[in-house]
C-alpha cells in the first residue's frame, strides 16, 4: 500500500472508529488514555471533548505540550502513532459544530457545563502500519516469501502539516 494510500486508510479509520489513546509525551504522568476522536475534515486538527478532571486540561492551562495519539483499528488491521499539539480550545463554534447526542450524555448541563473542556491536537507527523493477518503472513512464510521485504510497503512515514 502506498503511502498516500495509508494516510487515506488512517483517516477513513479514525473516522469509523473514533477511540484513540492520547497522552502528553513530556508529562511526568504520560500515561495514555482512552478518548473520542472529533474532526470536520482528514489532515484537519482533531478534537476531544473531556473535563477539567481530566489530568491533561491542568498540565495545558495557558500552554501547548507534545501530544502522542495512537490508534488501532477494530479488526487489527491498521496501527498508528501520531505526534502532535497538544492544546485546550476554548471556541464555543467548535463546541456547538462538534456536539452530539453521544457528548451530551456526560455533561448534566450540556454545553454550558461548567466541567466541559474541548481538547485539541494538531497533528504533525505519524507512523502507520498496516498488518497482514497472521494466517497469510505464515503461508508466505511457507512459500518462502521475505517477511521483511512485504513489510516495507505496509509501513509510512506520514507529515501531516
Amino acid at each position: 500500500m502506498s503511502q498516500e494510500a495509508l494516510e487515506q486508510a488512517l483517516w477513513k479509520g479514525l473516522e469509523s472508529d473514533r477511540t484513540v489513546m492520547l497522552g502528553i509525551a513530556d508529562a511526568e504522568d504520560a500515561h495514555m488514555r482512552p478518548m473520542t476522536a472529533q474532526f470536520e475534515t482528514p489532515g484537519s486538527g482533531i478534537w476531544f471533548f473531556t473535563s477539567v478532571d481530566n489530568h491533561m486540561i491542568a498540565r495545558l492551562a495557558g500552554t501547548s505540550a507534545h501530544g502522542v495519539l495512537t490508534y488501532t483499528a477494530k479488526d487489527h488491521d491498521l496501527f498508528a502513532c501520531i505526534h502532535g499539539q497538544l492544546r485546550i480550545d476554548t471556541d464555543r463554534a467548535v463546541i456547538d459544530r462538534l456536539w452530539n447526542p453521544f457528548v451530551a450524555a456526560w455533561y448534566e448541563d450540556g454545553k454550558d457545563d461548567p466541567k466541559l473542556r474541548l481538547l485539541r491536537f494538531e497533528p504533525e507527523h505519524a507512523q502507520v502500519w498496516e498488518n497482514d493477518s497472521s494466517f497469510l503472513a505464515g503461508v508466505k512464510l511457507l512459500l518462502g516469501v521475505d517477511p521483511k521485504r512485504s513489510y516495507e510497503d505496509k509501513v509510512a512515514h506520514l507529515d501531516l502539516r
